[in-house]
């Protein structure tokens, strides 16, 4: 395994986020029209489809995302702010008060809008991409994380404080059905810390992470229901489908590394290290690697999806957590949660580009717009 060392300062703050700022209010706006769902990947003659990423390459940004200006849209949990970030200039060109605990920035599912995930603050606040801008606050209890089901048709709200999936109608908000996860996949306290998903190739399941208890559970889209779960243990969050849709790679916190799961049947079949505290998982844009993200370890870890294996990994410091892939490929864009920055890192060599000083508490950052037909969500999980 190559390993590349760059030398990062700054200091680190604590775990505890503080419980800053308060929701804004404000009269629940409008939003854009969905698009109508594109059709499903067809299908190889063994039931796979070819790449569920082969929408997502660096010359398939969609024509209605085509003149929204590029930038990068950061969380700040502990300011409760956004940044806003020009990726040309590397600077800080906004930045605006949103709800208590911002966790992510999400495109919703037609790409018009980006919804900012406040956490304590029970509340989405809209931004309108083509300016920037924030609009009024929508009332959504605990988003502390947001996807949208790969038809269009729900807005699923991942509630982790109160261990429910709430899927909400995407255009009004309201309440369609509460998912509460249930006992078996909670741990002694009574709570599954619910909080990342990813969508299986066909757009019937979701997959969900529980970070509290260490399950990983299955959700069918249809009855909105949990039909099964493996307990991987540590901590699992984020959640990525292989390109072949046959497995889902889940990062664990604690075990520092990445789970390979057979989603069908809910077993893990095999577990790749990585590093401290491994956090977000991102798709390269000709989806051959994942780019793995270990937030106490300060580095990247590259993972070919052809055989499951590391082929390098990237130390540079800091405390490497949530963000994506920049348009073209090149540029691999992560919030530094403890150091109060944001990292660019060159996918070609690992060395780091910049370091960009933000509020404090980073988390879910999306670079925004981003190739795909359709956004399922999170800071930037396209198809």
């Amino acid at each position: 395994m190559a390993v590349l060392t760059l030398a990062l300062g700054g200091a680190c703050s604590s775990d505890d986020t503080p419980d800053i700022g308060a929701p804004d209010g404000g009269d629940q706006p409008t939003t854009a029209e969905s698009i109508p769902p594109p059709p499903p990947e067809e299908p190889t003659a063994e039931g796979q489809p070819v790449n569920v990423y082969e929408h997502t390459g660096p010359d398939d940004l969609a024509e209605s995302v085509q003149d929204i200006p590029t930038r990068v849209y950061v969380p700040n949990g502990e300011s409760a702010t956004v940044d806003v970030i020009d990726p040309e200039t590397f600077t800080v060109v906004d930045s605006y008060p949103v709800g208590r605990l911002p966790q992510h920035v999400v495109p919703s599912y037609d790409m018009q809008t980006l919804y900012v995930n406040n956490n304590q603050g029970n509340s989405l606040t809209p931004i309108d991409p083509r300016t920037g801008k924030p609009g009024p606050d929508i009332p959504v209890d605990d988003p502390y994380n947001l996807y949208f089901s790969p038809d269009g048709s729900q807005a699923i709200v991942i509630a982790e404080r109160n261990s429910q999936i709430d899927f909400r109608d995407p255009v009004t908000w309201e309440l369609v059905k509460r998912l509460d996860v249930p006992a078996e996949y909670r741990n002694a306290e009574g709570n599954s810390g619910v909080n990342h998903a990813e969508f299986t190739a066909d757009g019937k399941t979701m997959i969900a992470s529980c970070e509290f208890s260490g399950w990983i559970i299955r959700v069918d889209l249809e009855t909105m229901e949990v039909t099964g779960g493996v307990n991987v243990g540590g901590k699992p969050v984020d959640l990525k489908l292989s390109p072949d849709g046959s497995v889902v790679f889940n990062a664990n916190e604690t075990r520092n590394g990445v789970s390979v799961i057979d989603w069908a049947n809910m077993t893990e079949l095999s577990f790749v290290p990585t590093g401290a505290g491994t956090h977000g998982l991102y798709p390269s844009r000709d989806g051959n690697v994942l780019y793995v993200s270990n937030r106490i370890g300060g580095s990247v870890t590259v993972i070919d999806f052809a055989t499951r294996q590391p082929t390098a990994t990237w130390t540079f410091g800091g405390s490497p957590d949530m963000g994506g892939v920049s348009t073209d490929g090149t540029q691999l864009w992560l919030t530094g949660r403890y150091h109060s920055e944001v990292y660019v890192i060159d996918t070609s060599s690992g060395e780091l580009i910049r370091r960009i000083n933000v509020g404090g508490g980073p988390h879910g950052l999306a670079i925004f717009p981003q190739p795909g037909r359709f956004s399922m969500g999170h800071t930037g999980n396209y198809r």
